[in-house]
């Protein structure tokens, strides 16, 4: 079967799946007042529907896919979910974005049960900083975590770091830190979101003024992998860590789009602030389905646009970036 292509040629190797939108983390510019449950949603994706997605999506050339939330580690079947989408044979790469705070414990159960690589959020490397943007005292709980992770056989860790004001003050210190571990640094610039807008005001910094220092410094942007995200990717020769710049508010950054979202319940969402989601679920229920499952992601991909608007300042139905995994 062909691989999943929008009518701008861009082909979709990579699936980000959300599969809770609970978290245990206030974060300032995504959960600021804490998870608050939504008694209208539907349950989320049980393992044998994220098995039938992980496998529709494998069949149409998904050849990755992300475990994202909320925090995916909060559902205590964590563990099965990993084991369901690696008994796919079509997913070559099963990834996982975390706020951190299980990885101490069960990094190495992960790994064995077929995940490949692990983004963990860790926006300060100073403790109460840490904690003033997470609202919880779990630094040395996630910088554990992270150690446990190259304990685990995780050949690298990348660590997501929000771009916001304060962050031009730290680059020396995340510097100095992956100078000699096999970490990659993922700058992502602050998203507008619905919920967000006086914050988003208040601390964006563009993604521009980061790359205008690395490359003054020395780094060198590289080539990224077709399955890769959208992050630009930079090396120096004297860093074992390299460095990667996710910029939504570049100018060519939907041109290289690879990737689609499934939400928590079953919608597929063909951009992070598209408005409406495309409803899978009720093609989840049975293996015999997959035929027609896999016709409606082909079908609704044709109306995916060619860009985000969000320099216009349109933000979809991303209430916030737990909502549909961001």
């Amino acid at each position: 079967m062909l691989p999943l292509a929008d009518t701008f040629q861009r082909k979709f190797y990579y699936l980000r799946l959300s599969i809770t939108d609970v978290c245990n983390f206030r974060c300032t510019y995504c959960l600021p007042d804490g998870y608050k449950p939504n008694k209208e949603r539907s349950a989320f994706l049980s393992v044998e529907e994220i098995s039938r997605v992980a496998k529709a999506f494998g069949e149409l050339g998904t050849s990755k896919i992300r475990l994202t939330g909320g925090e995916p580690s909060m559902r205590r079947d964590f563990t099965e979910i990993i084991t369901a989408i690696h008994d796919q044979p079509a997913i070559k790469q099963i990834a996982m974005t975390t706020n951190g705070y299980r990885l101490a414990k069960e990094a190495a159960n992960w790994r064995m049960a077929g995940l490949t690589s692990v983004n963990v959020s860790l926006d300060s490397l100073d403790a109460r900083q840490f904690q003033q943007i997470t609202g919880q005292n779990k630094f040395q709980e996630v910088m554990a975590g992270i150690d446990a992770c190259f304990d685990a056989g995780f050949p690298t860790v990348k660590i997501n770091v929000v771009l916001m004001k304060h962050l031009t003050q730290q680059l020396p210190t995340f510097l100095a830190w992956i100078k000699h571990r096999s970490i990659q640094l993922r700058f992502i610039e602050l998203m507008e979101t619905g919920e967000g807008s006086h914050y988003f005001n208040q601390h964006h910094l563009s993604g521009e003024q980061i790359r205008g220092q690395l490359l003054a410094m020395g780094w060198q942007r590289r080539a990224s992998e077709p399955e890769a995200g959208p992050a630009q990717i930079f090396s120096h020769p004297d860093y074992q860590g390299e460095i990667g710049l996710i910029m939504p508010y570049d100018k060519h950054f939907c041109e290289s789009c690879n990737r689609l979202r499934v939400s928590a319940i079953g919608q597929l969402h063909l951009c992070l602030f598209g408005e409406n989601g495309i409803t899978l679920r009720d093609l989840l229920q049975s293996d015999t389905q997959q035929t027609a499952l896999q016709e409606r992601i082909r079908i609704n991909l044709i109306e995916k646009k060619q860009t985000h608007f969000l320099h216009q300042g349109m933000t979809g139905l991303a209430r916030n970036l737990s909502y549909i995994g961001g």
